[in-house]
């Protein structure tokens, strides 16, 4: 096998699928189950995955949505960006699903109605949501989800989104992921909309993922939440996980790695899916023969490095203020954390009270998340060591730094 990055496998990258998805099959049939049971009218929680940043929450969602496109469903997919409002990512959505549920004969004049209900959602809350944008097929049906009321609204919409599919014989299935940056008033609306679709056993779900505060952020908009969504944590993978997707692709082309290679790789990366094929790449890259070896793991991991450098970890640490990054350089003092606030304070010589909003602002930036109360943790893996190499030395401690 010719070792020329023409032929690498690997795919390191933002939302990029790797050659092997290891280590998330039972994750894939516990949410297969929970799909095909509202499917048939029973029970079953939406799924909220949650997991740090390059674990592969996003290539997880995509393959999962593609598995139940597979089974015939309906899903629609869609990103939370920060900024865009909840109706303006569900519309055009759920406008493209229930014009697939019109071509369904069984389903045909329930999803017209469902149509109407959108051209009325979207008429009244483009005064307040002025980023709707959605073609209208059908004129409003007067008093069906046109309040102006978004957690009123959304629920009736949902509801008969959730009819048409049922005598379609079908399920619609939400994908969302980045659901940490839904406004919470917003995000409450689309659960109390799910919690009716569950209390009139239509098949309607969603499978979403966020960062690990998702978890607290759906109970606070919603005090049932946790009644309602399922959590599953998506963490780096398990040591033999992380040596199948890193030797798989290889395998298949007829490249090895010696085993203390493959062992050198596991410990710089933690088992994160995102680090390994980072890792992966640039060990192919400068590999020059099978077997790629603990030498050529070394070189890698300094290329890699330099690599995440310049694009995964810059482009979060160039959106932080310089307060900001002061405040995540001192936790990078205290080392991978969590770490509690006071003793964050106190290596910036600060008091706790003084550094709150700092910190409540890192938070909905998405860089850093609370365990628990007066806990702080970064929400990107490694990235205590990029801020001691970024901000190396004591002058980052100085207010004019």
């Amino acid at each position: 096998m010719i070792m020329d990055p023409v032929h690498n496998p690997y795919a390191p990258g933002a939302g990029s699928p790797p050659p092997e998805l290891a280590g998330r099959d039972e994750l894939r049939r516990v949410v297969r189950i929970a799909l095909q049971r509202i499917r048939i009218g029973n029970p079953a929680k939406s799924v909220l995955m949650v997991g740090l940043r390059g674990v592969g929450k996003t290539v997880l969602l995509e393959r999962i949505r593609v598995d139940t496109e597979a089974d015939g469903m309906h899903t629609v997919r869609m990103e939370a960006p920060e900024g865009r409002s909840l109706p303006a990512l569900l519309a055009p959505q759920l406008r493209v699903a229930l014009l697939r549920l019109s071509r369904v004969e069984a389903a045909k004049d329930v999803a017209k109605r469902g149509l109407s209900a959108l051209a009325g959602f979207a008429k009244a809350l483009r005064i307040t949501y002025q980023d709707i944008e959605v073609g209208l097929d059908f004129e409003p049906e007067p008093g069906l989800a046109d309040n102006g009321d978004l957690e009123a609204d959304l629920a009736a919409l949902l509801e008969q989104v959730g009819i048409a599919a049922k005598e379609a014989g079908t399920a619609v299935v939400l994908f969302i992921d980045e659901l940490q940056y839904i406004n919470e008033a917003q995000f409450a609306a689309l659960i109390s909309a799910l919690h009716r679709c569950a209390q009139l056993r239509l098949p309607v779900m969603l499978v979403g993922a966020g960062l690990p505060q998702l978890r607290e952020r759906a109970g606070s908009a919603k005090s049932y939440a946790e009644r309602l969504f399922d959590y599953p944590e998506v963490g780096p993978l398990n040591s033999a996980d992380a040596r199948k997707a890193l030797e798989s692709p290889a395998n298949a082309l007829g490249v090895q790695f010696d085993d203390d290679a493959v062992q050198s790789i596991i410990a710089h990366t933690l088992g994160y899916p995102y680090f390994l094929q980072e890792w992966g790449k640039h060990a192919w890259d400068l590999a020059d023969a099978t077997p790629i070896t603990l030498s050529d793991v070394e070189h890698a991991s300094n290329v890699a490095i330099a690599a995440l450098d310049e694009s995964f970890f810059r482009v979060r640490f160039d959106r932080m203020t310089p307060l900001e990054r002061r405040y995540l350089r001192a936790m990078a003092e205290l080392g991978p954390g969590p770490h509690r606030s006071g003793d964050i304070a106190a290596v910036l010589g600060r008091e706790v009270s003084a550094l709150a909003p700092t910190r409540g602002k890192i938070i909905s930036k998405g860089m850093v998340w609370s365990p628990s109360h007066g806990d702080t943790a970064f929400t990107v893996p490694l990235f205590d060591e990029f801020m001691k190499r970024i901000m190396p030395g004591d002058a980052w401690r100085s207010e004019s730094a």
